[in-house]
Protein backbone atom coordinates (compact mmCIF):
# COMPACT_ATOMS: atom_id res chain seq x y z
CA UNK A 1 0.00 0.00 0.00
CA UNK A 2 1.50 3.87 -0.99
CA UNK A 3 2.33 5.42 2.19
CA UNK A 4 -0.89 7.44 2.97
CA UNK A 5 -0.47 11.24 4.72
CA UNK A 6 -3.36 11.46 7.02
CA UNK A 7 -4.80 14.39 8.46
CA UNK A 8 -6.53 14.18 11.74
CA UNK A 9 -10.07 15.59 13.23
CA UNK A 10 -12.45 17.90 11.23
CA UNK A 11 -10.34 19.32 8.36
CA UNK A 12 -9.26 22.17 10.22
CA UNK A 13 -6.38 23.00 7.63
CA UNK A 14 -7.95 23.69 4.90
CA UNK A 15 -8.75 27.05 3.29
CA UNK A 16 -12.50 27.75 1.06
CA UNK A 17 -12.26 30.52 -1.56
CA UNK A 18 -15.89 31.50 -2.02
CA UNK A 19 -17.79 33.83 -4.38
CA UNK A 20 -16.23 36.93 -4.87
CA UNK A 21 -17.92 40.34 -3.79
CA UNK A 22 -21.32 41.13 -5.33
CA UNK A 23 -23.32 44.03 -4.51
CA UNK A 24 -26.92 43.52 -3.71
CA UNK A 25 -30.40 46.11 -2.67
CA UNK A 26 -31.16 45.48 0.49
CA UNK A 27 -34.51 47.00 2.50
CA UNK A 28 -32.49 49.48 4.68
CA UNK A 29 -29.22 50.54 2.88
CA UNK A 30 -27.10 49.33 -0.02
CA UNK A 31 -25.35 45.92 0.96
CA UNK A 32 -22.03 46.58 -0.43
CA UNK A 33 -19.40 44.07 0.78
CA UNK A 34 -19.01 41.15 2.65
CA UNK A 35 -15.98 39.51 5.20
CA UNK A 36 -15.92 35.57 4.19
CA UNK A 37 -13.69 32.58 4.50
CA UNK A 38 -12.14 33.74 1.48
CA UNK A 39 -10.15 36.37 3.91
CA UNK A 40 -8.79 33.57 6.17
CA UNK A 41 -5.58 31.32 4.83
CA UNK A 42 -6.78 28.54 7.00
CA UNK A 43 -10.13 28.50 7.80
CA UNK A 44 -12.28 25.72 8.20
CA UNK A 45 -16.13 25.36 8.15
CA UNK A 46 -18.39 22.67 9.24
CA UNK A 47 -22.51 22.55 8.79
CA UNK A 48 -24.40 21.02 12.27
CA UNK A 49 -27.82 20.68 11.74
CA UNK A 50 -29.66 19.41 14.93
CA UNK A 51 -32.97 18.80 16.40
CA UNK A 52 -32.96 17.19 19.48
CA UNK A 53 -30.53 14.30 19.71
CA UNK A 54 -30.15 14.13 15.78
CA UNK A 55 -27.08 15.72 14.25
CA UNK A 56 -26.19 15.98 10.59
CA UNK A 57 -23.08 16.94 10.46
CA UNK A 58 -20.91 17.93 7.34
CA UNK A 59 -17.15 18.11 7.00
CA UNK A 60 -15.38 19.99 4.04
CA UNK A 61 -11.83 20.48 3.10
CA UNK A 62 -10.02 21.68 0.76
CA UNK A 63 -6.84 19.40 0.46
CA UNK A 64 -4.58 20.24 -2.54
CA UNK A 65 -2.21 17.11 -2.75
CA UNK A 66 -2.39 13.60 -4.50
CA UNK A 67 -6.05 11.94 -4.42
CA UNK A 68 -4.28 8.66 -3.02
CA UNK A 69 -2.22 10.66 0.12
CA UNK A 70 -5.56 12.04 1.60
CA UNK A 71 -6.98 10.29 5.07
CA UNK A 72 -9.19 11.46 7.64
CA UNK A 73 -9.83 10.40 10.65
CA UNK A 74 -12.67 11.97 13.06
CA UNK A 75 -14.01 10.43 16.42
CA UNK A 76 -18.02 9.98 16.57
CA UNK A 77 -19.95 9.29 19.04
CA UNK A 78 -21.87 6.39 17.74
CA UNK A 79 -21.06 3.16 14.76
CA UNK A 80 -21.93 4.67 11.52
CA UNK A 81 -23.72 2.55 9.00
CA UNK A 82 -23.03 2.96 5.37
CA UNK A 83 -26.28 4.73 4.94
CA UNK A 84 -25.67 7.24 7.76
CA UNK A 85 -23.00 8.66 5.72
CA UNK A 86 -23.23 10.80 2.53
CA UNK A 87 -21.19 12.68 0.15
CA UNK A 88 -22.26 16.53 -0.26
CA UNK A 89 -21.46 19.29 -2.60
CA UNK A 90 -19.07 22.60 -1.50
CA UNK A 91 -21.83 24.82 -3.45
CA UNK A 92 -23.50 24.38 -0.03
CA UNK A 93 -21.00 25.87 2.28
CA UNK A 94 -20.04 28.37 0.00
CA UNK A 95 -23.88 29.31 -0.01
CA UNK A 96 -24.40 29.61 3.53
CA UNK A 97 -20.87 31.62 3.92
CA UNK A 98 -22.33 33.87 1.56
CA UNK A 99 -25.68 34.53 3.37
CA UNK A 100 -24.17 34.65 6.99
CA UNK A 101 -21.33 36.51 6.23
CA UNK A 102 -20.25 39.69 7.62
CA UNK A 103 -21.36 43.30 6.14
CA UNK A 104 -20.84 46.44 4.97
CA UNK A 105 -23.76 48.46 4.41
CA UNK A 106 -23.82 52.33 3.08
CA UNK A 107 -25.87 55.38 3.46
CA UNK A 108 -26.25 58.55 1.62
CA UNK A 109 -27.01 61.55 3.64
CA UNK A 110 -29.91 63.54 2.14
CA UNK A 111 -30.11 67.23 1.22
CA UNK A 112 -30.24 68.63 4.50
CA UNK A 113 -32.07 72.09 2.98
CA UNK A 114 -34.99 69.45 1.88
CA UNK A 115 -34.95 67.93 5.22
CA UNK A 116 -35.16 70.91 6.75
CA UNK A 117 -38.53 71.69 4.14
CA UNK A 118 -39.96 68.33 4.89
CA UNK A 119 -39.35 69.18 8.66
CA UNK A 120 -41.10 72.12 8.36
CA UNK A 121 -44.35 70.74 6.70
CA UNK A 122 -44.04 67.68 9.36
CA UNK A 123 -43.90 65.40 6.85
CA UNK A 124 -41.95 62.01 8.45
CA UNK A 125 -42.70 58.75 7.97
CA UNK A 126 -39.82 55.65 6.88
CA UNK A 127 -19.71 -2.51 1.68
CA UNK A 128 -16.47 -3.73 1.29
CA UNK A 129 -14.93 -7.15 1.68
CA UNK A 130 -14.59 -8.41 5.56
CA UNK A 131 -11.48 -8.66 6.96
CA UNK A 132 -9.57 -11.96 6.91
CA UNK A 133 -9.37 -14.27 9.74
CA UNK A 134 -5.68 -12.94 10.31
CA UNK A 135 -6.53 -9.66 9.81
CA UNK A 136 -9.15 -10.16 12.80
CA UNK A 137 -6.65 -11.73 15.30
CA UNK A 138 -4.35 -9.09 14.49
CA UNK A 139 -6.99 -6.01 14.97
CA UNK A 140 -8.02 -8.20 18.13
CA UNK A 141 -4.66 -8.24 19.86
CA UNK A 142 -4.51 -4.39 18.93
CA UNK A 143 -8.11 -4.09 20.72
CA UNK A 144 -9.28 -2.52 17.63
CA UNK A 145 -12.49 -3.42 15.89
CA UNK A 146 -13.60 -2.68 12.51
CA UNK A 147 -17.55 -2.15 12.74
CA UNK A 148 -18.52 -0.92 9.47
CA UNK A 149 -16.43 -0.87 6.14
CA UNK A 150 -18.01 0.50 3.09
CA UNK A 151 -17.64 2.52 -0.05
CA UNK A 152 -19.76 5.63 -0.50
CA UNK A 153 -18.97 8.51 -3.77
CA UNK A 154 -14.92 8.78 -3.88
CA UNK A 155 -13.78 7.70 -0.14
CA UNK A 156 -13.44 4.33 1.30
CA UNK A 157 -14.33 4.46 5.00
CA UNK A 158 -14.02 2.37 7.87
CA UNK A 159 -15.63 2.56 11.25
CA UNK A 160 -13.18 1.52 14.20
CA UNK A 161 -13.52 1.30 17.78
CA UNK A 162 -10.77 0.98 20.12
CA UNK A 163 -9.57 0.02 23.26
CA UNK A 164 -6.63 1.63 24.09
CA UNK A 165 -4.67 4.41 21.66
CA UNK A 166 -1.14 2.24 21.43
CA UNK A 167 -3.19 0.30 19.74
CA UNK A 168 -5.32 2.29 17.59
CA UNK A 169 -2.22 4.26 16.86
CA UNK A 170 -0.34 0.76 15.66
CA UNK A 171 -3.36 -0.05 13.39
CA UNK A 172 -3.53 3.16 11.53
CA UNK A 173 0.01 2.18 10.92
CA UNK A 174 -0.05 -0.95 10.36
CA UNK A 175 -2.59 -0.11 7.58
CA UNK A 176 -0.68 2.41 5.74
CA UNK A 177 -1.34 5.26 7.46
CA UNK A 178 1.52 8.34 8.28
CA UNK A 179 0.34 9.10 12.17
CA UNK A 180 1.59 12.47 13.54
CA UNK A 181 3.99 12.50 16.40
CA UNK A 182 1.53 13.29 19.58
CA UNK A 183 -1.49 11.18 18.15
CA UNK A 184 -1.34 8.80 20.87
CA UNK A 185 -1.68 10.93 23.51
CA UNK A 186 -4.57 12.71 21.64
CA UNK A 187 -6.80 9.56 21.16
CA UNK A 188 -7.05 8.45 24.25
CA UNK A 189 -9.41 10.79 25.73
CA UNK A 190 -11.76 9.74 22.45
CA UNK A 191 -11.30 6.00 23.43
CA UNK A 192 -12.26 7.04 27.05
CA UNK A 193 -15.59 8.54 26.33
CA UNK A 194 -16.14 5.12 24.14
CA UNK A 195 -16.06 7.21 20.92
CA UNK A 196 -15.53 5.63 17.81
CA UNK A 197 -13.60 6.77 14.51
CA UNK A 198 -14.74 7.51 10.86
CA UNK A 199 -11.42 6.53 9.01
CA UNK A 200 -12.14 7.89 5.02
CA UNK A 201 -9.56 7.49 2.46
CA UNK A 202 -10.00 8.52 -1.59
CA UNK A 203 -11.06 5.11 -3.55
CA UNK A 204 -8.97 5.92 -6.39
CA UNK A 205 -11.24 4.16 -9.35
CA UNK A 206 -14.20 6.06 -8.04
CA UNK A 207 -12.24 9.42 -8.06
CA UNK A 208 -10.98 8.94 -11.41
CA UNK A 209 -13.94 7.70 -12.77
CA UNK A 210 -15.58 10.64 -12.00
CA UNK A 211 -13.27 12.96 -12.87
CA UNK A 212 -13.39 14.77 -9.85
CA UNK A 213 -11.22 17.77 -9.30
CA UNK A 214 -11.55 18.65 -5.65
CA UNK A 215 -12.87 16.64 -2.67
CA UNK A 216 -16.38 16.98 -1.81
CA UNK A 217 -17.84 17.34 1.21
CA UNK A 218 -18.04 14.66 3.88
CA UNK A 219 -21.66 14.46 5.94
CA UNK A 220 -22.47 11.99 8.46
CA UNK A 221 -26.16 11.69 10.70
CA UNK A 222 -26.57 9.91 13.44
CA UNK A 223 -28.26 9.94 16.83
CA UNK A 224 -26.45 10.81 20.01
CA UNK A 225 -27.22 13.03 23.73
CA UNK A 226 -23.26 15.02 22.86
CA UNK A 227 -23.44 17.85 21.49
CA UNK A 228 -20.02 18.59 20.07
CA UNK A 229 -17.18 18.90 17.81
CA UNK A 230 -13.78 17.25 17.93
CA UNK A 231 -11.32 19.85 17.22
CA UNK A 232 -8.00 18.64 19.27
CA UNK A 233 -6.70 16.15 16.92
CA UNK A 234 -6.91 18.86 14.38
CA UNK A 235 -3.98 20.59 16.26
CA UNK A 236 -1.50 17.87 16.03
CA UNK A 237 0.22 19.61 13.47
CA UNK A 238 -1.01 22.84 13.89
CA UNK A 239 1.77 25.62 13.82
CA UNK A 240 0.54 28.29 14.06
CA UNK A 241 -3.81 29.63 14.93
CA UNK A 242 -6.49 28.16 12.46
CA UNK A 243 -9.84 29.73 12.07
CA UNK A 244 -12.69 27.67 12.44
CA UNK A 245 -16.22 28.92 11.13
CA UNK A 246 -19.35 26.45 12.03
CA UNK A 247 -22.43 26.85 10.80
CA UNK A 248 -25.09 25.73 13.34
CA UNK A 249 -28.87 24.77 12.34
CA UNK A 250 -32.24 24.28 15.00
CA UNK A 251 -35.45 24.73 15.20
CA UNK A 252 -35.40 26.35 18.11
CA UNK A 253 -33.32 29.45 18.03
CA UNK A 254 -29.29 30.37 18.83
CA UNK A 255 -26.62 27.55 19.68
CA UNK A 256 -23.84 28.69 21.78
CA UNK A 257 -20.98 26.81 23.35
CA UNK A 258 -21.05 25.88 26.83
CA UNK A 259 -17.31 25.31 27.54
CA UNK A 260 -16.06 28.74 26.01
CA UNK A 261 -17.54 31.96 26.28
CA UNK A 262 -19.37 32.87 23.11
CA UNK A 263 -19.90 36.60 22.04
CA UNK A 264 -21.09 39.09 19.55
CA UNK A 265 -18.52 40.26 17.37
CA UNK A 266 -18.66 44.30 17.64
CA UNK A 267 -21.27 44.92 15.23
CA UNK A 268 -23.12 48.49 13.71
CA UNK A 269 -20.17 50.40 13.96
CA UNK A 270 -20.04 53.92 11.89
CA UNK A 271 -16.76 54.12 10.14
CA UNK A 272 -15.21 56.33 7.51
CA UNK A 273 -15.97 56.03 3.82
CA UNK A 274 -12.35 54.80 2.46
CA UNK A 275 -13.56 51.41 4.94
CA UNK A 276 -15.43 50.29 1.54
CA UNK A 277 -12.47 49.80 -0.89
CA UNK A 278 -10.72 48.05 2.33
CA UNK A 279 -13.02 46.01 4.19
CA UNK A 280 -11.75 42.83 3.88
CA UNK A 281 -8.49 44.70 5.96
CA UNK A 282 -10.65 46.07 7.99
CA UNK A 283 -12.33 42.96 9.58
CA UNK A 284 -9.35 40.94 9.63
CA UNK A 285 -7.96 43.69 11.90
CA UNK A 286 -10.57 44.40 13.63
CA UNK A 287 -11.42 40.16 14.15
CA UNK A 288 -7.63 39.73 14.88
CA UNK A 289 -8.31 43.22 17.70
CA UNK A 290 -11.34 41.30 19.11
CA UNK A 291 -10.18 38.29 19.48
CA UNK A 292 -6.56 39.30 21.47
CA UNK A 293 -8.97 41.34 23.81
CA UNK A 294 -10.91 38.12 24.92
CA UNK A 295 -7.63 36.80 25.52
CA UNK A 296 -7.91 34.23 22.80
CA UNK A 297 -10.23 31.85 23.56
CA UNK A 298 -13.92 32.89 23.02
CA UNK A 299 -16.05 32.34 19.92
CA UNK A 300 -17.73 34.93 18.09
CA UNK A 301 -20.87 35.28 16.81
CA UNK A 302 -21.30 36.81 13.32
CA UNK A 303 -24.62 36.24 12.51
CA UNK A 304 -27.83 34.70 13.96
CA UNK A 305 -31.05 34.74 12.04
CA UNK A 306 -34.20 33.29 11.14
CA UNK A 307 -33.55 31.69 7.61
CA UNK A 308 -36.82 32.86 6.27
CA UNK A 309 -35.18 35.98 6.04
CA UNK A 310 -32.45 38.57 5.93
CA UNK A 311 -31.63 42.43 6.07
CA UNK A 312 -29.22 43.27 4.56
CA UNK A 313 -28.84 40.67 1.99
CA UNK A 314 -25.86 39.41 1.33
CA UNK A 315 -27.09 36.91 -0.77
CA UNK A 316 -30.39 35.31 -1.08
CA UNK A 317 -32.14 32.93 1.96
CA UNK A 318 -31.24 29.21 1.22
CA UNK A 319 -34.76 27.59 -0.37
CA UNK A 320 -35.95 23.96 0.87
CA UNK A 321 -33.78 21.91 -1.28
CA UNK A 322 -30.83 23.86 -0.25
CA UNK A 323 -31.45 23.40 3.15
CA UNK A 324 -32.02 19.61 2.82
CA UNK A 325 -28.58 19.66 1.50
CA UNK A 326 -27.13 21.23 4.40
CA UNK A 327 -28.44 18.60 6.30
CA UNK A 328 -31.73 20.02 7.65
CA UNK A 329 -34.18 17.17 8.29
CA UNK A 330 -37.12 18.19 10.22
CA UNK A 331 -38.63 20.55 7.40
CA UNK A 332 -42.31 20.15 6.55
CA UNK A 333 -43.64 21.40 3.51
CA UNK A 334 -46.80 22.20 4.52
CA UNK A 335 -45.21 24.95 7.08
CA UNK A 336 -43.08 27.48 7.02
CA UNK A 337 -39.40 27.40 7.09
CA UNK A 338 -38.28 26.80 10.80
CA UNK A 339 -34.47 27.42 10.79
CA UNK A 340 -32.10 29.57 12.70
CA UNK A 341 -28.84 29.76 11.76
CA UNK A 342 -26.13 30.36 14.05
CA UNK A 343 -22.74 31.40 12.57
CA UNK A 344 -19.42 30.74 15.07
CA UNK A 345 -16.13 31.63 14.43
CA UNK A 346 -13.48 30.66 16.08
CA UNK A 347 -9.41 31.22 15.93
CA UNK A 348 -7.86 28.81 18.30
CA UNK A 349 -4.76 27.25 19.19
CA UNK A 350 -4.26 24.11 20.96
CA UNK A 351 -3.08 25.72 24.36
CA UNK A 352 -6.03 28.45 24.23
CA UNK A 353 -9.07 25.80 23.67
CA UNK A 354 -7.31 22.28 24.77
CA UNK A 355 -10.98 20.85 24.71
CA UNK A 356 -13.32 20.33 22.52
CA UNK A 357 -15.85 22.26 21.90
CA UNK A 358 -19.12 21.44 23.49
CA UNK A 359 -22.80 23.38 22.29
CA UNK A 360 -26.49 23.41 23.56
CA UNK A 361 -29.11 24.87 21.96
CA UNK A 362 -31.75 27.57 23.12
CA UNK A 363 -34.62 29.31 22.38
CA UNK A 364 -32.85 32.74 22.24
CA UNK A 365 -34.10 33.97 18.66
CA UNK A 366 -32.67 37.30 18.94
CA UNK A 367 -31.11 38.54 15.20
CA UNK A 368 -27.94 39.52 15.12
CA UNK A 369 -25.30 40.47 12.38
CA UNK A 370 -22.05 41.53 11.94
CA UNK A 371 -22.62 44.73 10.22
CA UNK A 372 -20.41 47.83 9.84
CA UNK A 373 -21.98 51.01 8.37
CA UNK A 374 -20.73 53.60 6.06
CA UNK A 375 -22.36 57.24 5.54
CA UNK A 376 -21.71 59.29 2.56
CA UNK A 377 -22.01 62.98 2.57
CA UNK A 378 -24.20 65.34 0.96
CA UNK A 379 -22.36 66.44 -1.80
CA UNK A 380 -24.36 68.94 -3.51
CA UNK A 381 -24.66 71.97 -3.33
CA UNK A 382 -25.99 73.94 0.34
CA UNK A 383 -27.82 76.80 -0.19
CA UNK A 384 -29.46 77.54 3.68
CA UNK A 385 -28.19 78.09 7.15
CA UNK A 386 -29.25 74.21 8.27
CA UNK A 387 -26.81 73.08 5.53
CA UNK A 388 -23.69 75.30 6.56
CA UNK A 389 -24.80 73.28 10.09
CA UNK A 390 -25.09 70.20 8.85
CA UNK A 391 -21.77 70.45 7.73
CA UNK A 392 -20.44 71.08 10.21
CA UNK A 393 -21.83 67.87 12.30
CA UNK A 394 -20.60 66.07 9.25
CA UNK A 395 -17.07 66.89 10.14
CA UNK A 396 -17.14 65.77 14.25
CA UNK A 397 -19.29 62.74 12.50
CA UNK A 398 -16.11 61.69 10.32
CA UNK A 399 -14.01 62.72 13.10
CA UNK A 400 -15.83 60.05 15.18
CA UNK A 401 -15.69 57.66 12.57
CA UNK A 402 -11.96 57.86 12.26
CA UNK A 403 -12.02 57.48 16.12
CA UNK A 404 -14.35 53.80 16.04
CA UNK A 405 -12.07 52.69 13.01
CA UNK A 406 -8.56 53.01 15.65
CA UNK A 407 -10.55 51.65 18.45
CA UNK A 408 -11.76 48.38 16.63
CA UNK A 409 -8.62 47.54 14.43
CA UNK A 410 -5.80 49.18 16.53
CA UNK A 411 -4.27 51.05 13.22
CA UNK A 412 -3.23 54.85 13.99
CA UNK A 413 -5.52 57.70 13.96
CA UNK A 414 -3.60 59.78 12.34
CA UNK A 415 -2.65 58.22 9.49
CA UNK A 416 -7.04 57.48 9.27
CA UNK A 417 -7.03 60.79 9.81
CA UNK A 418 -5.69 61.25 6.82
CA UNK A 419 -7.32 59.03 4.41
CA UNK A 420 -10.95 60.99 5.49
CA UNK A 421 -11.90 63.16 2.75
CA UNK A 422 -13.47 65.84 5.51
CA UNK A 423 -16.36 67.72 4.34
CA UNK A 424 -15.64 71.39 3.64
CA UNK A 425 -17.33 73.80 5.48
CA UNK A 426 -18.06 77.96 5.11
CA UNK A 427 -17.11 79.84 7.99
CA UNK A 428 -19.20 82.29 8.91
CA UNK A 429 -18.69 85.51 9.21
CA UNK A 430 -17.87 87.01 12.75
CA UNK A 431 -20.20 89.70 12.44
CA UNK A 432 -23.37 87.45 11.87
CA UNK A 433 -22.76 85.73 15.43
CA UNK A 434 -22.87 89.52 16.78
CA UNK A 435 -25.92 91.10 15.42
CA UNK A 436 -28.00 87.87 14.40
Amino acid sequence: MKPIRIILSLLLVSVIFLAGIRPAWAFCGFYVAKADTSLYNRASQVIIARDGNKTVLTMANDYQGEAQDFALVVPVPVVLKQEQVHIGETKILSRLDAFSAPRLVEYFDPDPCQVLMYESDALRSMPQAAPSASEFKRNNALGVTVEEQFTVGEYDFVILSAKQSDGLETWLIENGYKIPQGAKKLLQPYIRQQMKFLVAKVNLTEYDRHGFEKLRPIAIAYESPKFMLPIRLGMINAQSEQDLIVYLLSPQGQIELTNYRTVKIPSDVNVPEFVQAEFQDFYQAMFQKSYERENKQVAFVEYAWNMNSCDPCSAEPLNSEELKQAGVFWLDSNLANNVFITRLHLRYTRDRFPEDLQFHTTANQELFQGRYVINHPFAGTISCEAGREYQRNVRNRQHQEAENLARLTGWNLQEILEQVTFVETNPVPWWRKLWN
